[in-house]
């Protein structure tokens, strides 16, 4: 990949840095972005305007959204409505997201992807109304929690200048693609079991340790009255799928 953006052309033809941002990472993205979930060459772009994404690829459909900045991203990114997020995350219409950082001299410096299937609803922190004398007044944004993703649900594209192989970025991705098939529940549950196992800080780690998160557990699922009954259940599902291993009874690994 070429990983300069600046093109003197876009500079010229607007004032506003915000829109030479916006077309400048918006035509690196369509010149050098493949797709991580088919390695097709490129993906395309869809027209101004389209509401949720901006990418996609021709040959599998998956679709893309792209935010970008100057700035590494912190534990929280401002998004849009809350509402029309919430809703396409119940309704399953959510694309996947890239997450683009630049330097100074416009050279990309980061590239992230979360895939659609981790945007749970706990991953969507709800901002305050607008005030009154705001020209939308009342109106509803929303964060993405950014520090809430696991690290299996953060694929790394390009980090710190070096890009990671397309081998590499399709074996995340399909590592974890088995929650594109999960209900939108069990993928809550999935995302909150993950966290707490990379929130233990070890690699090898027991059930105790997880079970000191019950009661964040429960907070994130009111309805659940079995806590302990899920998080074995989720465990035994990430281990099936490869991302945790079986040591012993009652004792488990992270797979690399």
């Amino acid at each position: 990949m070429e990983l300069l953006m600046y093109n003197e052309a876009v500079f010229d033809s607007y004032k506003s840095n915000s829109q030479r941002v916006r077309v400048l990472t918006e035509r690196w993205m369509n010149s050098n972005m493949f797709c991580p979930a088919c390695l097709n060459p490129r993906i395309s772009k869809f027209p101004n305007n389209t509401p949720i994404a901006d990418f996609f690829c021709q040959n599998c459909n998956q679709q893309y959204e792209l935010k970008s900045q100057k700035n590494n991203f912190g534990k929280k990114i401002n998004d849009g409505a809350y509402k029309s997020m919430i809703g396409s995350i119940v309704a399953d219409l959510r694309p996947n997201f890239f997450l683009l950082n630049y330097d100074l001299d416009y050279y990309v410096n980061n590239l992230f992807l979360v895939p659609s299937f981790f945007f749970t609803e706990s991953l969507i922190e709800k901002r305050k109304p607008l005030e009154k004398d705001a020209r939308r007044k009342g109106w509803v944004g929303c964060n993405i929690l950014i520090s809430k993703i696991p690290p299996e649900g953060l694929i790394r594209i390009i980090e710190n200048k070096i890009e990671h192989s397309k081998q590499l970025v399709l074996s995340q991705w399909r590592k974890i693609s088995f929650m594109k098939e999960t209900p939108l529940p069990e993928r809550g549950w999935a995302v909150n079991v993950l966290n707490a196992v990379h929130s233990i800080g070890k690699k090898k780690f027991t059930l105790q340790d997880i079970y000191y998160y019950e009661d964040e557990f429960s907070k994130s699922h009111p309805k659940n009255y079995n806590i302990k009954a899920k998080i074995r259940q989720q465990l035994q599902i990430l281990r099936d799928k490869g991302i945790l291993k079986f040591d012993q009874r009652g004792e488990y690994s992270i797979r690399q």
